[in-house]
């Protein structure tokens, strides 16, 4: 998928083909964060972003692959532009000078996300060269994933005033850090919303005046789908669904989410297997100590743990309960 980026766009462009690498990366790579505990966990043929390409599906999960990708290289390239990685970028200082809001005034350095929003979307929406139903919905959740970028964004301020006083204040925008922008994209997936066409909605230009008005109805913010979602516990190849058989789960640990500490019954039990409890023994290198001159030299550490995992309930009464137990070795 980050090929796909990079073969698209004016050639004028190719000097932040880099950023847009790492951008779609970090899309990727936030995408696999937020389905982590999910039946449906960002699996690798997810991330080919043309339509034509392995997204043959258009649910709820390709929405979110368009919005995080799309929001990954707009928020890279508004970094870098901040960082001066760009010789014809710099800070969004448009506002400054202006009246904010009751006691405060635009200042500082603004991250420019203006100028990200515009090169990522000479990227990413090149991709879409059709007009049809399918094309519409992956053109409004990049929209969607830009606009969380923007809707995400930290007003941050410095006082000015005599004697440390904060007679007013000098406010600037900035970029939250980029979880912030999966975590919102995330409660977007939960409430996307479905949108029904006429069977047979094709290319003809009275099919794609009723797709746009359809979707120009519909709020930028919002991630849409046209189909509905398949059925994440059980394998299908022909979809390349791997179903839940053989997930790991969590069950105990510290600063466990409730979304984490619900994903045994999540993956499993709702999906009609059973919980397998398998301990095992990690050997790891610990308490290492430099020795001049020149190595650093460390103890072997042993340490139980327990994992839980997927299986089918009759494999797991010829196991006898569920329980396994193993040695792992870890290199640190």
């Amino acid at each position: 998928s980050v090929n796909n980026f990079l073969m698209t766009g004016p050639k004028a462009y190719l000097i932040y083909s880099s950023s847009v690498a790492a951008g779609a990366q970090s899309g990727i790579e936030e995408c696999k964060f937020q389905f982590a505990w999910d039946r449906w966990n960002c699996p690798e043929r997810a991330l080919q972003l043309s339509s034509h390409g392995g997204l043959r599906s258009a649910n709820r999960e390709t929405a979110f692959v368009h919005a995080i990708s799309s929001a990954g290289v707009m928020y890279t390239l508004t970094r870098n532009c901040s960082l001066g990685d760009f010789d014809n970028c710099g800070c969004d200082d448009s506002r400054n000078g202006q009246l904010g809001g009751q006691g405060w005034l635009w200042g500082g350095c603004s991250d420019n996300v203006g100028f990200g929003e515009a090169i990522s979307k000479q990227f990413v929406d090149a991709l879409e060269t059709g007009q049809d139903a399918r094309a519409a919905m992956n053109l409004h959740n990049n929209e969607a994933g830009r606009k969380a970028v923007k809707g995400t964004m930290k007003r941050t301020c410095k006082c000015h005033g005599v004697s440390g006083s904060c007679t007013t204040q000098t406010c600037w925008l900035q970029l939250p850090e980029f979880r912030e922008v999966g975590t919102y994209l995330k409660e977007r997936y939960h409430k996307a919303l479905k949108v029904d066409l006429l069977q047979g909605a094709g290319n003809s230009a009275a099919s794609r005046g009723a797709i746009a008005e359809t979707f120009s109805s519909i709020s930028k913010k919002e991630l849409v789908h046209l189909e509905d979602s398949p059925d994440y516990c059980l394998e299908n190849k022909t979809l390349g669904l791997l179903g839940t058989e053989g997930r790991e789960c969590l069950k105990r640990g510290k600063a466990l989410s409730k979304w984490e500490k619900r994903s045994c019954r999540r993956l499993c039990g709702d999906c009609g297997l059973a919980v397998e409890e398998r301990r095992a023994e990690m050997v790891s290198s610990c308490n290492c100590k430099f020795h001049w001159c020149c190595a650093v030299r460390c103890e072997q550490c042993r340490k139980r743990v327990t994992k839980y995992f997927c299986v089918r309930k009759e494999k797991r009464e010829r196991s006898g309960g569920g329980r396994a137990s193993r040695k792992l070795k870890r290199k640190l």
